[in-house]
């Protein structure tokens, strides 16, 4: 077993590392304060050639691995989590089931774009009535001539502000009471379409989440993203990948918060010694490095498989849980450790805790990885 990072993803790691702390980092606290979606951190990413890092250069990506996505991902939100949730749905999300799925015309119209940063990348999963019951999509798209009619509502839809097209899910058929759900590539200036940007949220403040709202928009049916009738099944893989940026993201922003109360339990003096000293102090700190430890191997694991082209899909869920779960609860103790300056926002940790609870939600809730993993399992 070797787990030496490949001289690439050194590289990869280093360059995105210092680009998060020169460039992310300084304006994190108030792009949290005023919501401000963080477009020109995207337009750089864009030209360090980071936006289609998994997908193949003839299609404008940059040919890399799943691991080197994670490590993006990773140090992006260790900097800013709105920027990493942005980062790892444009990839996961937006370019994956377009690369998955798509045929060749669709990936040079639609990928290419996603892979150049020239539209943001964005998925239509979850509805109002619909989360973590995704099979209660209610959202339809009816037959006429040679076209589709689509109406539906999409809740909680990250990067749909700044997309130039996104796969939704929709009712294609009902046979024998059972939904034939597809994918559907739609573009968001179609007539009819419409993206609401008003949610107010508890964290991730300047990532951008969306409502989607369509009413009788025509899509034609080459715009069938994969087979028909397929939509579910594609959709479960798509979010196997997408629990490993999710697990990434974790790592990063429990990364931040433990960085910050190790710092400042040297510098905090008590009693006349600093937090440090103090052994209970050490233990706390001891747990969050070694828990933040395993959560990195989990999402790499996860990575390297998915790179190997075997089956990830337990270990896709575990990560997530586990990371997701452990970013909470560092963050949590990152607060406790800061005492009273937890609590006030030039700190961050506060925020980091914030933006870390989604983490448990995203992609499938806590609950659902523990239904999924007990699948694999054979429960």
């Amino acid at each position: 077993m070797n787990f030496d990072l490949t001289q690439e993803q050194q590289m990869i790691r280093k360059m995105i590392r210092e680009f998060a702390d020169e460039v992310v980092a300084p304006g994190a606290i108030e792009r949290d304060k005023t919501k401000a979606f963080p477009k020109e951190i995207f337009k750089q990413l864009a030209d360090m050639g980071m936006m289609g890092l998994p997908f193949a250069e003839e299609y404008g990506g940059a040919g890399a691995d799943t691991v080197s996505f994670a490590i993006v991902t990773e140090e992006l939100s260790r900097a800013c989590a709105s920027t990493g949730i942005t980062y790892s749905a444009h990839i996961s999300l937006g370019g994956a089931p377009l690369n998955l799925f798509g045929t060749e015309e669709q990936k040079q119209k639609y990928l290419v774009p996603v892979c150049t940063g020239e539209s943001f990348g964005a998925f239509g999963l979850t509805e109002p009535n619909a989360g973590s019951d995704a099979g209660g999509t209610q959202t339809t798209a009816k037959e006429d001539g040679d076209d589709f009619l689509i109406n539906g509502n999409k809740a909680f839809i990250t990067n749909a502000s700044y997309a130039k097209h996104l796969a939704l899910t929709a009712i294609t058929d009902v046979k024998d009471g059972q939904k034939e759900i597809s994918a559907i590539i739609v573009p968001t200036d179609a007539e009819g379409f419409t993206v609401i940007d008003n949610y107010e949220k508890m964290g991730l403040n300047a990532s951008n989440t969306t409502e989607l709202v369509l009413e009788n928009v025509r899509v034609s049916q080459e715009n069938l993203l994969g087979k028909r009738g397929n939509g579910f099944k594609q959709f479960l893989v798509t979010l196997d990948g997408g629990r490993i940026g999710i697990g990434a993201m974790a790592v990063g922003i429990a990364q931040a918060a433990f960085d910050r109360a190790l710092r400042y339990s040297k510098e905090r003096k008590q009693f006349g010694k600093s937090l440090s000293e103090f052994q209970i102090t050490q233990f706390k700190l001891a747990d969050m490095a070694m828990k933040i430890e395993l959560a990195r191997n989990m999402v790499h694991k996860a990575a390297w498989l998915k790179d190997q082209g075997r089956a990830f899909g337990k270990e896709a869920s575990m990560c997530k849980l586990y990371a997701s779960e452990i970013a909470m609860e560092v963050a949590d103790q990152a607060v406790q450790i800061h005492g009273g300056y937890g609590y006030m926002k030039e700190y961050e940790v506060e925020r980091f805790m914030r933006d870390a609870k989604l983490l448990e939600i995203g992609e499938g809730t806590s609950e659902v990885q523990r239904m999924v993993i007990a699948r694999h399992i054979g429960c």
